[in-house]
């Protein structure tokens, strides 16, 4: 029984867990940096994950639509202009409505949540220019 029991140990403990300074070792700062609470917290609902990837989970069902009626040209077409639509972008300061990206969905005659308590004028993302412009070209 005791030799059962150790191959049991043997087995649960894996050597990855143990490190130099033994199994009660505190968090590497300076190896792993800071540890945070955000990233280890499982969602509250199980239908959050699949609202926030619900306009993926739509762009691939409209995609394979697209593929199936129209051929592999219509799909590729429209992610190569969803491509040149995500480069084309505004100053950092400035709010951009993505109104070419709402075209190309569809959801330009759409009235959403987002269009009306989304309003440039009570941003916080508003900042300094000439540092927001730095800051993005790796200046600062």
């Amino acid at each position: 029984n005791s030799r059962g029991t150790a191959s049991l140990l043997k087995d649960s403990i894996s050597f990855t867990e143990v490190s130099a300074s033994g199994l009660f070792e505190g968090h590497d700062l300076l190896r792993r940096g800071f540890t945070s609470v955000k990233n280890e917290l499982l969602p509250s609902h199980p239908l959050e994950l699949t609202e926030k990837n619900f306009q993926l989970n739509q762009d691939k069902t409209n995609f394979a639509t697209l593929r199936n009626i129209q051929g592999i040209h219509a799909p590729l077409k429209l992610q190569m202009e969803f491509r040149a639509v995500k480069q084309v972008q505004r100053l950092p300061f400035l709010h951009s409505s993505n109104m070419a990206m709402d075209i190309l969905r569809g959801n330009d005659e759409c009235i959403g949540f987002e269009d009306i308590l989304n309003d440039p004028s009570q941003s916080e993302v508003m900042g300094e220019p000439h540092i927001m412009m730095e800051h993005k070209l790796g200046l600062l």
